[in-house]
């Protein structure tokens, strides 16, 4: 666990969780572009618009996104849309029930609201990102599910979907294959997960095991090539295995705002080249997958 998730776990949410149920209730419109975007049906007043700015700063740090709450813009360290744009037509959910492990502030979650699943329910251990759900949730009224739970309670969950995101989780798993495991079991046959990881540009079936740590992320264990990720996946029980799309990170995608008050990409690349991690690592390259179980 990183130091930033010790003070995810530390930071006391009480007062959040108090201030959040003191927010009056707002009807709103919502529009789900590039940001989540939530518009009040009627003028707010100037202490409500001060209570929502101070509240979600209190919120910080925001890495998914981004939103926008009446004139309120949260510029997240990521870029989420470029992910779910690239996820998006390859998901099939309507009347389905979908989960989103590692879901963050529930972003994605959000964004799939549209595209009328039967169910759907995040899983995120950090009690600082359900918070950050419960505020957004606030205005948007969701019938989402958000469980405090990470991928290694999914064998113990009373629930098996149909569909299951997994971004950005794999490479923190200090045991890969049995974290696809708990994907492929916790599937209905024929389920699918849509899995976006770090790969290793190589043809070999290898893998990076960097013995500290990886573009400043001391808590990324296991970066494989698509030929090791392709066996792993087999070893999990998968019988399908797409690579729809290879992605550098840039910082057009991830970068330090005033919403994190933390390093971000740009700090973690060697400065002399771009295409390095300050350890002298390939720098982040990401892929995106669809797998099937049977």
């Amino acid at each position: 666990m990183t130091n930033q998730h010790h003070k995810l776990q530390a930071k006391n949410i009480a007062p959040l969780l108090q201030a959040i149920s003191s927010l009056p209730k707002i009807k709103n419109q919502v529009s789900f572009l590039d940001a989540i975007t939530i518009t009040p049906s009627s003028p707010i007043s100037p202490q409500t618009k001060q209570a929502i700015i101070e509240l979600a700063q209190n919120l910080k740090p925001w890495r998914k996104g981004p939103f926008s709450i009446d004139d309120l813009f949260i510029d997240s360290e990521w870029q989420s849309f470029k992910k779910f744009n690239l996820i998006s037509p390859h998901l099939n959910i309507q009347d389905k029930d979908v989960a989103d492990i590692g879901c963050n502030n529930g972003y994605y979650l959000f964004k799939m609201i549209p595209y009328s699943p039967k169910s759907l329910t995040g899983f995120d251990p950090y009690a600082l990102f359900k918070c950050q759900f419960d505020f957004i949730n606030h205005f948007m009224q969701s019938q989402i599910t958000f469980e405090l739970l990470g991928i290694e309670d999914l064998p113990a969950y009373p629930k098996l979907f149909d569909v299951i995101l997994c971004m950005g989780v794999l490479y923190h798993r200090t045991d890969p294959v049995m974290t696809l495991k708990h994907l492929s079991r916790a599937l209905k046959p024929q389920g699918e997960v849509i899995l976006d990881t770090l790969i290793l540009k190589s043809e070999e079936d290898i893998a990076l095991c960097p013995p500290k740590s990886y573009a400043k992320m001391s808590n990324a264990y296991f970066i494989p090539s698509i030929k090791a990720l392709e066996g792993w996946c087999e070893r999990a029980g998968f019988i399908e295995f797409e690579c729809f799309a290879t992605v550098q990170t840039n910082t057009a995608e991830q970068r330090k705002t005033s919403w994190i008050d933390s390093l971000s990409l740009e700090n973690f690349l060697d400065p002399n080249d771009s295409n390095k991690t300050v350890e002298g690592y390939q720098a982040p390259i990401r892929g995106y997958f669809k797998l099937r179980r049977k």
